[in-house]
């Protein structure tokens, strides 16, 4: 058996075929998603999004949030940033989680606090994500 999966953004389709398995970083944790799944609608946080081809491949991506829709047949990922693993650049990510941490430091105030927290979040789940995918190589 297998699922349609969409993976769009605002700067387009990121990725779009047959899947066996979807693994999506929900808001409240990893879900995994198999055809025939029940109907779902969830916020996603930053993470890796795993899509297990029907030939045994993994295409993986990076989400920085947005909405998962899981129809019967079909998973729909709107995300708000996506960006495909092999297009990400790790010593970038890692200059990212430091500017991040440096404005959390520096925050004078909640708002920029909450704004330096999210950021940093965003940093640490992408650097993650290439840590993890260069490990399993």
């Amino acid at each position: 058996m297998k699922i349609h999966v969409d993976v769009v953004s605002a700067e387009g389709q990121i990725w779009t075929g047959s899947a066996a398995t979807v693994y999506a970083p929900a808001q409240m944790g990893e879900i995994g998603i198999l055809p025939r799944h029940a109907p779902l609608l969830t916020r996603l946080k930053p993470g890796n999004l795993r899509i297990e081809t029907e030939n045994g491949d993994q295409e993986n991506v990076f989400v920085s949030g947005g909405l998962l829709e899981v129809q019967p047949h079909l998973v729909t990922i709107m995300a708000d940033i996506a960006e495909r693993a092999d297009e990400l650049d790790e010593s970038e990510a890692q200059k990212a989680k430091e500017r991040a941490e440096e404005a959390v430091s520096a925050a004078e105030d909640q708002i920029d606090l909450a704004r330096a927290q999210a950021e940093l979040a965003e940093a640490a789940a992408r650097l993650d994500m290439l840590q993890k995918i260069r490990s399993r190589h």
